[in-house]
């Protein structure tokens, strides 16, 4: 017995040891230099409700995204018809994410459904008819189809997101799907929303555009835009007046390169000026097409476009080998380095809408604490007088088991980076009081084998055997329930969650473990003749 008593001796130390070593950093303002360079330093990292920061609802425009899809779908088709030597022409006044295809004759037709069904199974031809002497094709993308781009477009962008408040250094984000199309984003601790606003929001969606030299800049402003071509406006910065400008430009419609291309971007200074610019470099596939396109476009101009934003449009001096190119723009550092996060993280599928808005302020997050820990304490306080009154010294001990209990729980928190949250300070407070259940369980039957006459040896392990199967019985169930709201639920039922689960591992492990070595070293080293209870 007395081996066995050491042993177990040994592991409580031991947890409690590594309890209060995870614990320290959390309760310790200032911690000394060694610590900070050789021990963990995490705090229990707070969430949204009790530190204060945003809460945002984004809708993903998933029917932008569907039609963005259906233009690829156009422009591939296109390239098809074109090599089978099928004769069509496209229609632009077709109803949303349909193609229109208008060809002289039957027989061009037919060919252009076989072209359809060869290598575009994703389309389905919904109409056809005649106008006019003229064969009209209407296609349309498969509902299944549809369905599974739609629910990809949310998925991406959640990601994407994702990758996007983690490069931006917010601490415990929770960045969750709900509904069809919408994301809740809550950021704890952000203090510049409308950044962290722009910073989530922004499509990114990066292009590289010829300038459109061969035609007329003031022709086409007239009204007069050639086939092929648009206008876009080129964002600059009055350095004088700080004002930024946009400036009228004729692009070329088609994309020579995009921004699915890049490896890295990272935020550089000039040598010359000394201002910021965002460098980036292609992966292998896309230094081969950006090599390629500056040579066969020598002394012609390539915009950078973002978002539909021209940032610039030099001129190619020369053949470009290696993938590395700029942006500039007159950016200042902050620009610069959320635009290099954004193109880092990619660009979203489609464009996300901010429906609902909310910020928790951090006094209103203190105030949330300081309620949660009185009420925690009070509870705690309450409950230690009871079972000492009612159970007398293993009252006593079944307190030092709960107070063993919490720091056990926070311990945790604080190893493994689990979010303290308003929710979780009332699984903690819960905890408080089922803690104690299993030695109200244990000290009733220790009750009744001494009432039969039994010695304390024989009280002590008879009342832990019989009601060791009850306690187990009960938590396992609570357990259960408690992995369940993890699993399912969301935000701050998962913070309710994850202190209840650890709570009632730890309430086990305290109540019967812990409480357990307390009564064999007073009936066996000790050997007392009556156990108060």
């Amino acid at each position: 017995m007395k081996k066995s008593l050491i042993l177990r001796s040994t592991i409580a130390a031991i947890v409690l040891l590594a309890s209060v070593f995870f614990l320290i950093p959390s309760l310790v303002p200032d911690l000394p230099d060694f610590w900070k360079t050789y021990l963990p330093t995490e705090k229990i990292p707070l969430g949204l409700d009790l530190q204060g920061g945003t809460h945002l609802v984004l809708e993903v425009d998933t029917a932008k995204a569907l039609e963005a899809s259906i233009q690829r779908m156009a422009e591939n088709l296109k390239e098809s018809l074109m090599e089978n030597r099928v004769r069509f022409r496209f229609l632009t006044k077709a109803a949303p994410h349909t193609i229109a295809l208008e060809f002289p004759d039957v027989s061009s037709r037919t060919a252009g459904e076989k072209v359809v069904r060869d290598n575009f199974p994703d389309l389905e031809i919904a109409s056809t008819e005649t106008r006019e002497g003229r064969d009209v094709m209407v296609l349309k993308m498969k509902e299944k189809r549809a369905q599974e781009l739609k629910k990809h477009a949310v998925e991406q962008s959640l990601e994407t997101i994702r990758n996007r408040v983690d490069q931006f250094g917010v601490t415990e984000p929770e960045i969750i799907p709900e509904g069809k199309d919408r994301i809740v984003v809550q950021l704890p601790g952000i203090k510049d929303t409308a950044r962290a606003k722009n910073l989530i929001g922004k499509t990114a969606l990066l292009e590289f555009k010829l300038v459109d030299e061969e035609h007329s800049l003031e022709e086409a402003l007239r009204g007069k835009v050639p086939e092929g071509s648009y206008i876009a406006y080129e964002s600059r910065l009055d350095k004088e007046s700080g004002r930024r400008t946009s400036v009228p430009i004729l692009l070329k419609s088609r994309a020579v390169l995009t921004g699915s291309a890049l490896e890295s971007a990272k935020v550089a200074i000039s040598d010359r000026f000394g201002e910021p610019y965002v460098s980036i470099k292609f992966n292998s596939q896309g230094a081969q097409e950006f090599e390629r396109i500056t040579a066969e476009n020598v002394k012609k101009r390539l915009a950078i476009v973002l978002d539909g934003v021209v940032y610039s449009a030099p001129v190619i001096q020369e053949r470009i080998a290696g993938g590395n190119a700029q942006i500039t723009g007159s950016f200042t550092m902050e620009e610069a380095k959320d635009l290099a996060i954004v193109l880092r993280a990619g660009s979203l599928p489609a464009p996300v809408t901010i429906l609902e808005e909310r910020t928790v302020g951090p006094s209103l997050g203190q105030d949330s604490i300081d309620k949660g820990t009185w009420a925690a304490i009070i509870g705690l306080v309450a409950i230690a007088l009871f079972m000492i009154v009612y159970y007398k010294l293993s009252g006593l001990v079944a307190t030092l088991a709960l107070f063993f209990n919490m720091i056990i729980i926070l311990a945790f928190l604080a190893a493994f980076r689990a979010t303290l949250t308003l929710p979780g300070i009332a699984g903690i407070v819960l905890i408080i009081g089922m803690s104690v259940d299993a030695n109200v369980l244990i000290f009733e039957r220790m009750r009744e084998e001494m009432r039969s006459g039994k010695a304390p040896r024989s009280v002590v392990e008879t009342g832990y055997a019989k009601a060791f199967f009850a306690i187990l019985d009960t938590n396992v169930n609570s357990l259960i329930a408690a992995l369940f709201l993890f699993g399912f639920g969301t935000g701050p039922v998962k913070g309710f969650a994850v202190t209840l689960s650890v709570g009632i591992i730890a309430s086990l492990f305290t109540a019967v473990f812990v409480t357990r070595i307390i009564f064999d070293y007073f009936v066996w080293q000790r050997r007392v003749k009556v156990i108060s209870v």
